[in-house]
């Protein structure tokens, strides 16, 4: 490889940020979602009980829009021919809200297993009272919650947007429903977040 093409490749910014969505190969697409710095796979908090790990990323941050936008339209390319989208009003009632939101609100999705209990009204009334944004000492309490869907397998929890000061990290502490270990805590370091030199979620 040429001496100037390989410093290009070492310079070059994350395909995210250097190329347009629909420029994305079906593997960085999927990248975005597994190894990328929105993304968390975060472990049960005790070793002595060990339970799977749960994806957890950034719904408002852009390259993570960009990704969910850019995934649905390959899907509804790839649909059989005659084949219908089904209808989901619970999908398009959180696009709605995300639309309206977005700027005011950060949301946290997360993908578990279909054992998720949000018919159990004990179990939601845990996740809204024990979820929230640590902010220093703040603890900042999760504004709602969007379930699954047939069409979007993501809980998905909104947060207020807080000035964050002086901190480095987004930490997150969250009670899912139905995991044998329901509480989890995810950090984001605000300096892997950046996009065009501020941080992005």
């Amino acid at each position: 490889m040429p001496f100037f093409a390989l410093l290009f490749l070492m310079f070059a910014g994350p395909f995210w940020q250097e190329k347009m969505p629909a420029d994305w190969t079906d593997l960085e697409l999927s990248q975005l979602f597994a190894d990328s710095p929105w993304v968390q796979m975060v472990g049960a908090p005790s070793r002595s009980a060990p339970a799977p790990p749960v994806q957890v990323f950034l719904a408002t941050a852009a390259p993570m829009v960009e990704a969910e936008k850019e995934r649905a339209k390959r899907l509804k390319s790839r649909r059989k021919a005659g084949e219908e989208e089904k209808e989901d009003p619970l999908a398009e009632e959180y696009q709605a809200w995300f639309e309206d939101n977005r700027a005011t609100q950060i949301v946290v999705a997360i993908r578990i297993a279909s054992n998720l209990k949000l018919s159990d009204e004990a179990e939601v009334k845990h996740m809204e009272e024990d979820s929230f944004l640590q902010v220093g000492r703040k603890k900042v309490k999760m504004t709602g919650h969007f379930p699954p869907t047939s069409r979007d397998p993501y809980l998905r929890m909104a947060f207020p947007r807080t000035p964050l000061a002086d901190e480095k990290t987004l930490t997150f502490a969250l009670y899912i429903p139905g995991l044998p270990l329901p509480f989890r805590e995810v950090q984001f370091r605000l300096k892997d977040l950046l996009l065009n030199g501020k941080p992005e979620f």
